[in-house]
């Protein structure tokens, strides 16, 4: 499970000087949020659970949902940032009748770069990640935002696609000769890299000038080589968030 950072911040001034972009004190939002997301995987179930919250910046430190990094060098409308992002892509086994004989999947740790892109056209995500952990696989994501304002209520559209590498795909989705012969069911299945578009809507409702709530949900279509899986039974999937939030000024 991969969350995209959507909300963008609202400064108007395209080129503040860097103690402004770079304040030495917590600016953001940061609580908790319930996380609700369907598995893809044959014979496993939705997942909930309950995890901080945090979009904020301090000093060259960021925290947007689901990356986090260390800000740079300047870079455009935006800085180059060294970042890594939380995964939930794992998953076990054990105790899952239909997947008998398969091997645990580990969840990935993505490090990587990228960059957030603040436009006055909008918000662009761009990120590479290599899996340090056990696929050795290379994921690639490039995420437009867009603002809608109804009075105090802010809407954060948002479309983009991710890349998944070949070995990113083939350790979570794949089934090799050894897995499928103590399985009996699957048939061996090597898929190649691929890309899954996706579309999301944030809504940021302030509570109070402190206290935020925000209401996340994604749409993601996968690409042939995982829906192609003997082990995935699902051509989309979805992903959605609440969360209450203390916004640090």
């Amino acid at each position: 499970m991969a969350i995209a950072s959507t909300a963008f911040a609202q400064e108007s001034n395209p080129n503040p000087p860097e103690n402004a972009e770079l304040p030495q004190r917590l600016v953001g939002d940061l609580g908790l949020g319930v996380y609700q997301s369907p598995s893809e995987i044959r014979g496993k179930h939705s997942s909930t659970m309950k995890l901080p919250y945090g979009y904020i910046d301090y000093g060259r430190f960021f925290a947007r949902i689901d990356t986090l990094g260390i800000k740079t060098v300047k870079m455009g409308y935006g800085y180059l940032e060294l970042a890594g992002k939380v995964n939930f892509d794992g998953f076990k086994t054990e105790n899952t009748p239909i997947l008998h004989g398969l091997h645990n999947r580990k969840d990935a740790i993505p490090l990587g770069v990228g960059t957030y892109q603040e436009t006055p056209v909008g918000a662009f995500f761009l990120n590479a990640f290599y899996d340090v952990n056990k696929s050795h696989g290379t994921l690639l994501e490039a995420i437009y935002a867009g603002e809608i304002k109804a009075g105090s209520v802010n809407f954060y559209p948002q479309i983009g696609a991710e890349y998944h590498s070949a070995n990113y795909v083939n350790y979570y989705y794949g089934v090799t000769p050894a897995e499928s012969a103590a399985n009996g069911n699957f048939k061996a299945y090597q898929g190649k890299g691929t890309t899954n578009p996706l579309v999301a809507l944030q809504v940021e409702i302030p509570l109070s000038p402190t206290w935020v709530v925000n209401l996340y949900g994604r749409y993601k279509w996968f690409g042939d080589s995982v829906k192609n899986s003997p082990i995935v039974d699902k051509k989309a999937t979805q992903l959605y968030f609440v969360s209450l939030a203390y916004r640090f000024k």
